[in-house]
């Protein structure tokens, strides 16, 4: 007996839908078209250049958000040859130093497409300005923002000049050209904190200055015994100590200051954490501030304004100075604003409760 045919078939399976097509994504192109303007004009808005109408680049922006239109920051690094990076390099103590520094660096680029990485070095180590070449070409750099002491390099200069890297150095002296410096005003500073301190009539006056090798310490200390010789006085050699900006060679040098004999009557800090650490010192040996010792700071840390009684320092605008210097980074990818040419911002000295006649 035969089996029945099997060629007897259910129902065909429903073919899956078609997936829609995805919407096209806007392109510059489109944005140029509907706003009328070429893509250089896009571009120019896009990278916050100054030479563009506010009304054009209000109308460009509108049309951004209508079309979803994102810059590609890979497509813009490739039209420039670089990364929309810009490096902070450092190889300072002091991580309140560095705190701001970054600050004013990441205000500097904010709201422009750019982003910020950091790279701590030791510039005694015999591959310093091989490893600072060697951040340069993994993150293909836009620019650098470099602070003290390395700032002061030239060989790392000439090194990001080699690599085609744009660069600001941030400095308490002219060390470079305009385009390439922001600096602050140390030596004028520090005149007037030692103007300060006879003013109120201190004759036995010590300084402890910066470490050897850094252009500050020579900045500050001339500027102070710079302001000293104005108003009469001298600077004695056994009441010069060297620091290394830390709290710890603030302590110590403290030390020594404190015993001599006769004991001043007021030193001046080449930076705040050097300062606390005389604060430290003085309560140990029951020396009151600003009875028995006048102490006054540089860099106006927020640790100045915490001490017991607050401290008298040189505001540093580093915060300002990081700003300025990463802004110049920024529209150095257009035209050029007269600002550009700026390369200093001042400094001031901030009279608070640490400082005080002598005592009698």
């Amino acid at each position: 007996m035969k089996r029945p045919s099997s060629t007897a078939r259910g129902p065909a399976p429903e073919k899956p839908a078609e997936k829609p097509p995805a919407p096209r994504r806007s392109t510059i192109n489109d944005v140029a078209r509907l706003a009328g303007v070429s893509k250089k004009t896009v571009s120019r808005v896009i990278n916050q250049s100054p030479f563009v109408k506010e009304e054009t680049r209000q109308r460009i922006h509108e049309l951004m958000r209508e079309l979803s239109y994102e810059p590609d920051p890979q497509a813009r690094g490739l039209a420039f040859r670089r990364s929309f990076l810009i490096g902070l390099i450092y190889d300072n103590p002091n991580a309140q130093f560095v705190v701001n520094a970054q600050q004013g660096v990441l205000d500097g680029v904010r709201g422009s497409g750019f982003e910020v990485v950091v790279h701590p070095c030791n510039r005694q180590s015999k591959t310093f300005l091989a490893d600072v070449a060697g951040f340069v070409q993994r993150q293909k750099l836009f620019g650098v923002v470099v602070l003290p002491p390395i700032s002061e390099d030239n060989k790392l200069k000439a090194l990001l000049e080699e690599k085609g890297c744009r660069y600001v150095r941030i400095a308490s002296a002219p060390v470079d050209a305009p385009p390439h410096l922001m600096m602050s005003n140390d030596r004028e500073a520090c005149a007037e904190a030692a103007v300060h301190l006879a003013r109120l009539g201190h004759k036995r006056i010590a300084l402890i200055a910066g470490p050897p090798g850094f252009r500050s310490r020579k900045e500050r200390r001339d500027g102070f015994v710079e302001g000293l010789r104005a108003q009469g006085l001298d600077l004695p050699s056994d009441l010069i100590i060297d620091g290394a900006y830390t709290y710890e060679s603030g302590m110590a040098a403290a030390k020594i200051l404190l015993t001599r004999k006769p004991r001043p009557t007021a030193i001046f800090a080449s930076n705040d954490e050097m300062a606390a650490g005389v604060y430290r010192i003085a309560q140990d040996m029951n020396i009151g501030i600003p009875d028995d010792l006048s102490v006054v700071g540089f860099d106006d840390m927020p640790i100045s304004s915490r001490l017991q009684p607050p401290l008298t320092t040189v505001h540093w605008p580093l915060v300002d100075m990081g700003r300025a210097a990463a802004a110049k980074l920024v529209r150095s990818l257009g035209e050029a604003r007269p600002e550009d040419g700026v390369s200093s911002v001042p400094s001031w000295l901030v009279v608070r409760e640490s400082t005080a006649p002598p005592p009698r």
